[in-house]
């Protein structure tokens, strides 16, 4: 169990929150290291994390739906072919150390993708690459439920890439993709044998789901009305590679 939860880990939360939020995460694999940093037992950590990135990406799912930003076709075909592999992920076994390396070293990779310079201007043609992306929604879902983050940390990079879309459009598919595949990593994670009991994790994190709820919210409208959309490709390969160094510390 966490006990009680200091308010400096809930107020790391929160601008956690609010800066993933902002770029269309969760926010999950920087809880898994504050979670990590906090000795909290591993058998909860995965399922805390997905429960605050419910929290985050429902809102901001939201908001980018109704700002009118959100590519739903394109969107449901990914999420649609990677949520199931999301539950398989949480139902398959996987032990601490190894959980800490495969995020870790998922995070780099992601960040070095990330700033590999792309055009950003409008009306660019996607490349032909874009198109063979919802072939490896799967394993990219798979790998989502295996280590407890929402997939779209290991998406969004491959979309900027791709010029699949926007900068915006890109980060409220993001945002869908995690919401659908942390329901279903969730729910392989409780169905896990030897998984602990869902109400019991959830009580003992209660005041960081309120502060993601706080902090997801601002950092949703933030995307939506404020953040240039190059400085929403940078703060996202800031805050993966700050967070995979990290995990590869051995912390």
């Amino acid at each position: 169990m966490i006990g009680a939860v200091p308010a400096l880990l809930a107020l790391a939360f929160l601008i956690t929150a609010l800066l993933y939020a902002s770029v269309g995460f969760g926010g999950g694999s920087t809880y898994a290291a504050l979670l990590a940093l906090s000795g909290l037992d591993y058998r909860l950590l995965p399922i805390v994390v997905l429960a605050c990135n419910i929290v985050v990406v429902a809102g901001s799912s939201v908001r980018f739906a109704r700002a009118g930003v959100t590519p739903w076709r394109g969107a449901i075909v990914m999420t649609a072919i990677a949520a199931p592999a999301a539950f398989l992920g949480g139902l398959t076994p996987i032990g601490q150390s190894g959980f800490m390396l495969l995020l870790g070293a998922s995070l780099i990779l992601t960040a070095a993708t990330m700033l590999i310079p792309v055009s950003e201007r409008e009306g660019e043609a996607p490349t032909k690459l874009a198109r063979f992306i919802p072939i490896i929604a799967a394993p990219m879902g798979y790998l989502a439920g295996l280590v407890g983050i929402g997939g779209g940390i290991f998406l969004a990079p491959l979309l900027h890439l791709t010029r699949w879309r926007d900068a915006r459009a890109i980060a409220a598919t993001a945002s869908f993709f995690i919401l659908v595949n942390s329901l279903f990593g969730l729910a392989g994670q409780l169905l896990k044998p030897g998984s602990v009991a869902f109400g019991s994790a959830i009580a003992a994190a209660l005041p960081l789901l309120i502060a993601v709820a706080i902090g997801g919210q601002i950092g949703s409208l933030m995307a939506v009305k404020v953040l240039p959309k190059r400085w929403i490709r940078w703060l996202t390969a800031a805050l993966v590679l700050i967070v995979g160094v990290r995990l590869l510390g051995g912390f």
